[in-house]
């Protein structure tokens, strides 16, 4: 396991924060109240190992596939519906959304090979990752990358929580199937708008993880 490089400077800033605490906790409050300043001090280190945590990247067994659609990131699939995409297809697409809570792996992949064709950052709403509506009115930042299979959309959606969406990817630029193609800090989603040709392999309310799961399949 690694860290993310986008957690640096959260994991500094939080290590800077446990120690000034604690450091005050144990002058001014460990001789009269010593079980409050316990109580702070297993606090701020759980708040201390939840932002390490939140930046892990795991070593994993990826997959890789010509014909499959991987998980870009880990969570757990909360839609699968077809819908109508008015911001790239213009057409019926299958959508397969994944929810990632705030204990998550949050480092985001490139599902599929290719070219990258399409890449737009919405600025927008903050509503709960879940919702619907999250979809089209929440800050997000889509990537569509060509495959000989076809067009895949990547879609990385801020939720309540979630202030800062990464992207990595530029147009014109040829990714690898699991490249890392960029991260969402702290709870979130990611909509994949497939072919609706195409095969899902996943299942509502199945838990998938990013470089490893397979969503769907090429016709």
């Amino acid at each position: 396991m690694t860290i993310h490089k986008e957690g640096y400077t959260s994991i500094a800033i939080t290590g800077i924060i446990f120690v000034v605490i604690n450091l005050i906790s144990f002058y001014f409050i460990s001789g009269d109240m010593p079980v409050l300043s316990w109580i702070i001090f297993f606090a701020t280190l759980g708040l201390l190992l939840f932002i390490i945590s939140f930046f892990r990247v795991p070593t994993r067994q990826l997959t890789f596939n010509e014909n499959q659609i991987i998980s870009p990131a880990d969570g757990k699939v909360v839609v699968i519906e077809e819908i109508v995409d008015d911001e790239y297809f213009k057409d019926r697409r299958i959508q397969v959304s994944v929810f990632m809570s705030p204990a998550n792996v949050h480092q985001n992949r490139s599902g599929v090979a290719g070219e990258v064709v399409y890449n737009q950052y919405h600025k927008g709403k903050y509503l709960v990752a879940w919702d619907p509506k999250s979809s089209t009115e929440n800050e997000r930042h889509s990537v569509v990358i060509r495959n000989p299979k076809g067009e895949v959309l990547f879609k990385q959606i801020a939720g309540a929580l979630a202030k800062r969406i990464v992207n990595y990817l530029q147009v014109g630029q040829k990714v690898a199937q699991n490249e890392e193609m960029g991260f969402i800090k702290f709870g979130s989603r990611v909509d994949i708008l497939l072919p609706t040709d195409a095969k899902v392999n996943v299942k509502l309310n199945e838990n998938v993880k990013g470089g490893v799961s397979v969503i769907a399949t090429f016709a």
